[in-house]
């Protein structure tokens, strides 16, 4: 039967919510005999980063009990699989550039070349980004950089990406262990996203609930 994702919308928004995230997407596709839910979860604007697998795991039980109780997916079996976005999602909409403050990333503008920037604030005007500028030296020495801070609007922000950094272990030695263990950590979250995180955490939900509605298939 034919799947409004608009009632799924409606009946999961809340309780991701409940779980400290929010909803991003909800999708429906066939696979084999049965339906795949797709649930796409993430960070509340007030954070930065990416959702720790504890809480992805409490709202794919939450939204495997609040399915279990509707009839909005009828009697048909289904899996269900609650991921987030990932670190290679574009950021589109306001809530994305604001999740992705402190991280580097790539702006693209209307009309202009992208600009890559440490992004340290997101207002109502558009963006701020810290930018390294590189000034020319003389082939024997090591060319000069600075950071230069810029305004981009939001009428000329097309989109923009995380850019993946690859961190420098001489940082360490000059006393930013603490920063650099947090953007590591930020990475790590990142990569376990669309690897561990399906792997792990939504194995057994997705058993148990195959199984579940399979018997009642057969029933």
């Amino acid at each position: 039967m034919p799947t409004d994702n608009e009632q799924l919308t409606t009946l999961l928004d809340p309780v991701v919510q409940r779980a400290g995230l929010v909803l991003e997407d909800v999708a429906v596709s066939t696979v084999g005999r049965r339906r795949l839910v797709r649930v796409v979860v993430d960070l509340p604007e007030s954070e930065t980063g990416s959702a720790d697998l504890d809480r992805v795991a409490e709202a794919s039980r939450e939204v495997g009990d609040a399915l279990d109780a509707s009839d909005v997916l009828g009697q048909d079996p289904y899996a269900l699989e609650v991921t987030t976005p990932g670190v290679d999602r574009p950021l589109t909409e306001r809530r994305h550039w604001l999740r992705a403050r402190t991280r580097l990333v790539r702006a693209e503008r209307d009309g202009q070349d992208p600009l890559t920037g440490r992004l340290v604030e997101v207002t109502d005007e558009g963006l701020v980004l810290l930018v390294t500028v590189t000034r020319g030296k003389p082939a024997w020495k090591q060319p000069a950089t600075s950071e230069e801070r810029v305004d981009l609007r939001w009428d000329e922000v097309v989109r923009g990406v995380i850019e993946v950094e690859f961190r420098d272990l001489a940082a360490h030695d000059a006393g930013d262990d603490d920063a650099d263990d947090l953007a590591d950590d930020d990475l790590e979250d990142d990569e376990l996203e669309d690897d561990e995180l399906e792997d792990d955490v939504h194995d057994d939900d997705l058993h148990d609930e195959t199984d579940e509605h399979e018997k009642t298939e057969e029933a």
